[in-house]
């Protein structure tokens, strides 16, 4: 029988609004398919049918920045919870935070984070900076600003570095550009990212090593995953870039592939659920979310980034990771739906008192 609620799935209208996602200098408009967000939407309707299996009412809407037209759904139908797969509006990755906290002050509740720790994560240095305050070991780093005079006195890390948009993510503006050895490389890429995103640059030690991924799931550790790099070409460096997540057919996209379960040793894998765990607490994560870390030559783990709003698309790394905890796609997505559910009823109870 089903569960007599009203559900409303939210995702951001598929825009683009850089020239350039994928991070690299002269790119050519290429004929292969972007999967970053167009993928996510065909997939919308196989979503609403799953949760239509387990709940009396369910919709979806695509999210744009005509936001008096958002409320007046809202009101209209009324949810009881809203799925939130809202990365962006109208490709903004700000606005990710924005549309959480107007769920907040509207009083609806939604799966995964809330509107801080979505913008908590989503800026790299304020990660970084929480992460290090708990003791969590993290690449040191430092900011480049927007048309900063960069010179080699001025750069207080050691090489080789890795440069990241520091408001950004779906890899957007990574490549093998991004891994950078001497100044002037830096300084070179460093021209590139500031014409082309005219954002903050995060400036990062690059940790050379294995990358492991780490679902959790409402605070239980799932399987962690790791990224094969067997078969990418020695010159190209060993990390996850734009094109090896979203551009079918690319090097990276034909070479960066999950293994889940990662193979660890039962002391490490130990190690780096524990740290994942604690990063997930302390950047007061709910619901569910992914780590990223590097595993350094000499097997010390560091926190890279902390996803708030990881993919969880069939061939996601976190369905993956669900699925080899025994948790199929279906009952995942239920699951996610029914952690709202649950904070309304919780909320019902509190105002009925």
């Amino acid at each position: 029988m089903k569960k007599n609620a009203k559900i409303l799935i939210c995702y951001n209208a598929p825009v683009s609004v850089y020239s350039i996602y994928n991070g690299k200098p002269d790119s050519e408009k290429s004929s292969a398919v972007d999967l970053s967000e167009y993928s996510f939407a065909d997939q919308i309707n196989n979503i609403k049918e799953i949760l239509s299996e387990e709940f009396s009412f369910v919709e979806s809407f695509a999210v744009d920045r005509n936001i008096k037209n958002f409320i007046n759904k809202l009101k209209e139908f009324n949810p009881d919870a809203i799925v939130n797969f809202i990365e962006s509006v109208e490709g903004i990755t700000n606005y990710e935070y924005c549309v959480a906290g107007l769920f907040e002050l509207m009083d609806i509740q939604f799966t995964g984070n809330t509107s801080i720790t979505l913008g908590n994560c989503l800026n790299k240095e304020r990660t970084k900076i929480i992460l290090s305050s708990y003791g969590i070991l993290t690449p040191r780093f430092q900011i480049l600003e927007i048309d900063q005079k960069v010179t080699p006195k001025s750069i207080k890390l050691n090489f080789p570095l890795i440069m990241k948009l520091d408001e950004e993510d779906a890899s957007i503006g990574i490549s093998e550009f991004s891994v950078v050895k001497s100044f002037n490389e830096l300084k070179k890429h460093y021209r590139f990212l500031s014409e082309t995103y005219n954002k903050k640059i995060l400036l990062e030690e690059y940790i050379e090593g294995r990358e492991i991924n780490v679902a959790i799931l409402n605070g239980n550790v799932l399987p962690p995953s790791e990224i094969d790099f067997t078969g990418l070409p020695e010159e190209l460096p060993k990390i996850v870039t734009y094109e090896g997540k979203w551009i079918e057919g690319s090097e990276y996209y034909n070479f960066t592939k999950p293994v889940c379960p990662a193979k660890l040793s039962k002391k490490m894998k130990s190690r780096i659920e524990k740290i994942a765990l604690y990063a997930y607490t302390v950047m007061n994560c709910r619901d569910y979310a992914r780590v990223d870390i590097r595993l350094s030559k000499e097997n010390i783990p560091y926190v890279i980034e902390v996803n708030p709003n990881p993919d969880i698309s069939p061939d996601s790394g976190f369905v993956r990771a669900a699925s080899a905890a025994g948790i199929g796609y279906d009952e995942l997505l239920k699951t996610i739906t029914s952690f709202a559910l649950e904070r309304k009823k919780n909320d019902s109870l509190i105002q009925a008192i």
